[in-house]
């Protein structure tokens, strides 16, 4: 199936450490406040994405762990794997496809922000002859380059909706998706 809008839920979660505050009292009855050195926010995160579609002849199901890194509260990279499976029941076809990819992502305001990602997956694909009777199975290595961006709105203290758009300027020949066709992600976001 070449027209797919995929529909991923994004976890993820970060850990921000705050520093100790103690009040020491000394014999004389003053008291004072000191602190300990602080300790500065964690910039690592860690998530990902879980996808599924279910339509009559077509199944999907895709896992996308990552990790990420903020080099600034507005600017943060990071990396992804991921592995999806694919069943097309009207041609008796399953499919096992994998691979990574690198991403930046900087916020312009809190809810809203830019997305850049690098993929590169390879995508198993049956091969047909020329009275289009199946014939074999070929793996094939695509690259992505997705662009974008997306909205987000906290819910919760670290509970956040978000919207993705994103767009391959690349179109590479063996992709399996339409030349301008949007990749969409639609979830809820934790410790984003």
């Amino acid at each position: 199936m070449k027209s797919l809008i995929l529909i991923l839920i994004f976890f993820s979660s970060s850990f921000i450490l705050a520093g100790n505050i103690e009040i020491a009292e000394n014999e004389t009855e003053t008291s004072t406040v000191t602190t300990s050195p602080p300790v500065a926010e964690n910039r690592w995160y860690y998530g990902g994405n879980v996808g599924f579609s279910f339509w009559s002849d077509y199944t999907y199901l895709g896992v996308y762990p990552l990790v990420g890194y903020k080099i600034t509260p507005q600017f943060s990279v990071g990396a992804k794997v991921g592995y999806s499976y694919i069943n097309y029941k009207d041609i008796d076809f399953d499919t096992h496809n994998y691979g990574g990819s690198v991403f930046t992502r900087y916020r312009i305001i809190p809810q809203i922000y830019l997305h850049g990602e690098f993929v590169y997956f390879s995508y198993e694909r049956r091969t047909f002859n020329l009275i289009n009777q199946p014939i074999g199975n070929e793996r094939v290595w695509v690259p992505f380059l997705l662009l974008g961006g997306g909205f987000s709105q906290q819910i919760s203290p670290n509970v956040w909706a978000y919207a993705e758009v994103l767009f391959d300027v690349i179109n590479d020949n063996n992709s399996p998706y339409n030349s301008g066709e949007p990749f969409v992600s639609v979830g809820v976001g934790v410790g984003f």
